[in-house]
């Protein structure tokens, strides 16, 4: 029976690789950070790396070097040089719930740029901030990156499972201050409250939280459309059983209406879930296996120790 490795071993072994967290400026990922640190030891190389869309809440910046100085990583930020509707005035397309093209363009394929030129796939684990909230869209990642050789390792779907106030909540007992959008009641830290796939409550919540970033993505899209000469949007009305573009002037001059009939009706009203994109994985759609997969994952989480 061959012997199982001592405590040093394993961390002799952890430090000869190249550990690299895919870094969102979120709490999950910063939670992961800090998991992988406690498990490389201190004097592992980390590398936090954030690909940023130049949409990005200006205390996200902040948030990220206060986690790398926490966690002792080294913070490579990439970027393609465009923000979210330069990229759609390029691609002649805005993006949407079904084709995500800048979550391709502005994060994946700068990280996996970075990625093929600094890391050898046969030294290097890929850590990503997925945690019990979403086991599937982690599974979807790894095959995509293991396809290409690649290791990649979700620290937070390992024992112990934490949720999101817990995850949080464990930062702040490191002497981190949240990103102020947690505060504000956003779910994520990405691309200031706009995420193209949020939905109408993402976006009905960036009109009552932050309406000047709402009013800037409100007239892009109308730009956009005037100037293409089509009735495109990156919401979707299904109403009456037709789905059909609503643009994001529609959707407030609806709450308006709405908000005039019902005064305080939005006020304070949770909006409902307001899910952003899974930036880092290009597989939206489940895989073969998946669920078998999931389920092995929490079983494990469930059943063993801490890692």
């Amino acid at each position: 029976m061959p012997s199982v490795p001592s405590v040093s071993q394993r961390t002799k072994r952890e430090a000869a690789r190249r550990h690299v967290v895919l870094f969102s400026g979120g709490s999950a990922s910063a939670m992961a950070a800090v998991r992988v640190r406690k498990r490389i030891g201190p004097s592992a190389a980390l590398t936090l790396l954030f690909t940023d869309t130049r949409d990005e809440d200006q205390d996200l910046y902040r948030f990220l070097w206060d986690a790398a100085r926490a966690v002792g990583g080294d913070l490579v930020i990439e970027a393609d040089g465009r923000d979210l509707w330069q990229v759609f005035e390029d691609e002649g397309m805005i993006g949407n719930t079904r084709a995500d093209v800048c979550s391709r363009i502005l994060k994946r394929e700068p990280s996996r740029r970075w990625l093929k030129a600094n890391c050898d796939p046969a030294t290097t684990t890929i850590y990503v901030g997925y945690g019990i909230e979403e086991p599937e869209r982690f599974v979807r990642f790894r095959r995509a990156m293991e396809a290409d050789g690649w290791t990649v390792d979700a620290p937070l779907l390992s024992a112990p499972l934490m949720s999101k106030p817990q995850r949080q909540a464990a930062l702040r007992d490191l002497g981190l201050r949240l990103p102020r959008m947690y505060a504000e009641g956003f779910e994520h830290n990405n691309c200031g409250g706009a995420c193209v796939k949020g939905g109408h409550a993402q976006w009905r919540m960036l009109l009552r939280l932050r309406p000047d970033t709402y009013a800037r993505h409100e007239a892009a899209e109308q730009r956009f459309r005037e100037s293409r000469g089509k009735d495109v949007a990156i919401l979707r009305d299904r109403r009456g059983g037709e789905t059909r573009p609503l643009t994001l002037k529609a959707l407030r001059e609806r709450v308006t209406s709405e908000s005039r009939r019902q005064p305080g009706l939005f006020d304070n009203r949770d909006p409902g879930p307001a899910f952003a994109c899974s930036c880092f994985s290009d597989v939206l759609e489940p895989v073969d296996g998946e669920r078998d997969e999931v389920e092995a994952i929490l079983a494990a989480a469930l059943g063993g120790g801490a890692r």
